[in-house]
């Protein structure tokens, strides 16, 4: 059976002017969200406990005393991690690595870089993102826009690196949303994903096929080339990181 999402999303494409209205709840919601790029201090340390937080209440993952989820690869270079924050709360939180040949570092290549190291040595760049939480103490109404407002950050990413392809290991249950959503395959079997205790599936979502419809569907996922400077770009020596950063969506769908 087809999503309500999905359904809606075609009707809209169907001539009508007006988003529908999964896209319109969406974009409400961006109006109360703000982002933040997290890279030091009292932000990582909030974002470390309700990764744990939401991986443990959800039987994910086992105990852990200091009650965080931090690993080495949140301090490699190619890391992006940032905080999303809906009226001062942080409410969920997203990893993105940047993969190149030169940087592979990423939580993917760790259990599927056989697969993928001979297409980054070819030439080929991946977004990965991984260790997506959202508060799980929220209401189910915000829980269900959230997940697409937080991913909207890894939709960014792939436009403003221009990288082939969209890659993560996801759960079984969550295929069909990866697969529905972002165009998403699954490449070979599943593999163990430690400190995790579920089998992850490698998903590939490729730009040059995806990225496009993704947009045109769903429009809340579009953003201004000042946005996605503004996340993903490395300050200059002596220039200071915005502080947060304002969903530029609506803009877009207002000039439409």
């Amino acid at each position: 059976m087809r999503s309500k999402e999905s359904q809606a999303v075609d009707e809209n494409m169907a001539g009508e002017p007006s988003i529908s209205a999964f896209s319109r709840n969406v974009m409400d919601l961006l109006e109360r969200i703000e982002y933040r790029r997290c890279e030091s201090g009292e932000d990582l340390e909030a974002v470390y406990r309700l990764r744990y937080k939401a991986y443990h209440e959800h039987g994910l993952l086992d105990t852990i005393i200091d009650g965080k989820l931090v690993d080495h690869l949140d301090e490699t270079r190619n890391c992006y991690c940032f905080g999303i924050f809906m009226e001062g709360e942080l409410v969920s939180t997203v990893r993105l690595h940047h993969l190149t040949h030169a940087v592979p570092a990423s939580p993917v290549m760790t259990v599927f870089g056989d697969r993928l190291m001979p297409r980054l040595a070819a030439g080929e760049t991946f977004i990965d993102p991984s260790r997506l939480a959202i508060d799980p103490e929220l209401s189910s109404s915000a829980n269900r826009a959230l997940p697409y407002v937080t991913l909207r950050l890894a939709v960014m990413a792939n436009e403003y690196f221009r990288a082939t392809s969209c890659v993560c290991m996801i759960r079984a249950e969550h295929a069909a949303f990866y697969r529905r959503i972002f165009g998403s395959s699954a490449m070979g079997t599943p593999r163990v994903y430690p400190p995790f205790n579920f089998p992850a599936f490698l998903y590939e979502s490729r730009c040059d096929e995806n990225l496009a419809k993704t947009l045109e569907r769903f429009p809340f996922f579009r953003s201004t080339a000042v946005e996605r400077r503004m996340m993903f770009a490395k300050p200059q020596p002596g220039e200071l990181a915005p502080l947060t950063i304002l969903p530029t969506a609506k803009y877009l769908r207002d000039a439409a």
